[in-house]
């Protein structure tokens, strides 16, 4: 003879049979169509519009408006990311630059991401500094925030010719010395790296 089940016991059975077929609220995600998104930081402009290579050229001859990627394929656009390719033929370095200069006091935010022993560089107004995968590459050995083949972020904080830059906040160059004008640069040499969210604010 079947008993009929209590209340109490059929919501109790309806709740597990939901926490049964139904995914943990922290592994669904939420659908395309709401993710919104990178946009610069208030103040900021972006450098690079994660589409194409606009605004950067090797030089004067060969401007890269509109297109995904670079003359000799060192340099490509997609999903947000501008890459850094490893040398396939050609010159083994390769200096990829902003049409734009940038004369006045600056901050420079973005994010790399750099393969195993991956070597680049960053460009500021011609003088470089070192973006590499710091703990296998150098020279910031001693980083203790670096997190290797992940995205870490760069600022560089220029006032009267003199850069401050940090990456994840610890100190890489206290006091670089920079001409008066120029662009900002990005280095191919060895590895993969990729760049993202590069943007930067003219400050007083």
């Amino acid at each position: 003879m079947n008993l009929p089940i209590k209340p109490l016991a059929r919501m109790a059975s309806a709740i597990l049979l939901f926490a049964a077929v139904s995914p943990a609220p922290h592994l669904q995600s939420a659908p395309p169509e709401t993710q919104v998104a990178w946009k610069p930081e208030a103040g900021f402009k972006s450098l690079f519009n994660g589409r194409d290579l606009s605004g950067w050229s090797y030089n004067a001859a060969e401007v890269f408006e509109g297109k995904p990627e670079a003359s000799d394929k060192r340099y490509s656009a997609s999903s947000g990311v501008l890459t850094v390719h490893p040398q396939a033929d050609g010159p083994r370095l390769r200096q990829l630059w902003t049409v734009e200069t940038f004369p006045k006091n600056f901050h420079l935010k973005l994010e790399f991401r750099a393969a195993v022993n991956a070597d680049s560089g960053i460009f500021l107004r011609k003088p470089q500094l070192q973006c590499r995968d710091y703990w296998m590459a150098g020279p910031y050995y001693t980083l203790g925030k670096y997190k290797p083949q992940d995205w870490n972020t760069i600022e560089v904080i220029v006032k009267d010719n003199v850069a401050h830059c940090t990456c994840n906040g610890e100190i890489l160059e206290a006091a670089l010395k920079l001409p008066d004008d120029g662009p900002i640069g990005l280095e191919a040499d060895r590895g993969t790296m990729e760049y993202r969210h590069i943007q930067l604010k003219v400050i007083e």
